[in-house]
């Protein structure tokens, strides 16, 4: 008859086997790992850490995320589904790259939902404590170009961006611009520097705060739409300049 140390040894408890899990790292469940694939390669790819036409086996990924095949190979999956990366069988994963066509799409629907937002963010008339973000973010961009810290200025333009469109209380608008504002930002980091220095940025986020707590909702639609015009023509007229097929 088995003692109970025997039962023991051959049965450990909970704690005891969280601790082995622990300690071969099986702790992290497979879906969170899944998730640091995704967001990690995600976010080399929308920095062009990894730029168009970049390609990368699923052995390389792993091995450099210390993580196993299996959660990278259903980032890719994930990524595919984006637009992002092309699964090649066998071969791991192509980063696609971003055409004229692709940018000028996304900036019409940008445009158009981002307008969106500011019209039901005005009709709201909110108060001064939800409009001093997007102050704020106008302020850290002017102070980033005195800097000439594009990359300051760009971060503050997406925060200004961002907080815009949470102010409208539609979660599932926000959801789809995020995503559409993510394959605009691969071109945007791209072309920071051979763009005209972004000088009316901060001019024309204030005119749309301005009609934001006005309570204009036309205005403020109006407004956003002018500004996201005159972005889309100058990155469109950089693919036009140095005869760039794609990114």
């Amino acid at each position: 008859m088995r003692t109970a140390a025997a039962r023991t040894r051959k049965h450990p408890g909970p704690a005891a086997t969280r601790a082995t899990q622990a300690h071969r790292g099986e702790g992290k469940p497979r879906a969170s790992l899944v998730e640091q694939a995704y967001s990690t390669i995600r976010a080399r790819i929308l920095d062009n850490v990894y730029p168009p036409g970049y390609q990368a086996l699923e052995q390389g990924l792993a091995e450099e995320l210390g993580i196993s095949r299996t959660p990278v190979r259903e980032a890719l999956i994930r990524l595919s589904q984006e637009g992002l990366v092309d699964v090649v069988p066998r071969h791991g994963m192509r980063v696609l790259p971003v055409s004229p066509v692709d940018m000028s799409e996304i900036y019409e629907i940008l445009t158009a939902l981002e307008g969106l937002a500011a019209e039901l963010v005005a009709s709201r008339r909110p108060a001064e404590s939800d409009i001093a973000p997007l102050v704020q973010a106008t302020r850290d961009m002017e102070k980033a170009l005195k800097g000439d810290d594009l990359e300051g200025w760009a971060a503050a333009d997406e925060r200004f961006h961002r907080h815009l469109v949470d102010l409208s209380g539609n979660r599932l608008l926000a959801e789809v611009v995020g995503s559409y504002w993510d394959r605009a930002h691969r071109a945007r980091m791209f072309t920071l520097r051979l763009r005209p220095k972004p000088v009316n940025s901060t001019r024309e986020h204030m005119a749309l705060v301005d009609r934001i707590r006005a309570g204009d909702a036309r205005g403020a639609l109006e407004a956003n739409r002018a500004h996201r015009g005159r972005a889309s023509r100058e990155l469109l007229e950089i693919f036009e300049r140095y005869r760039l097929s794609q990114l």
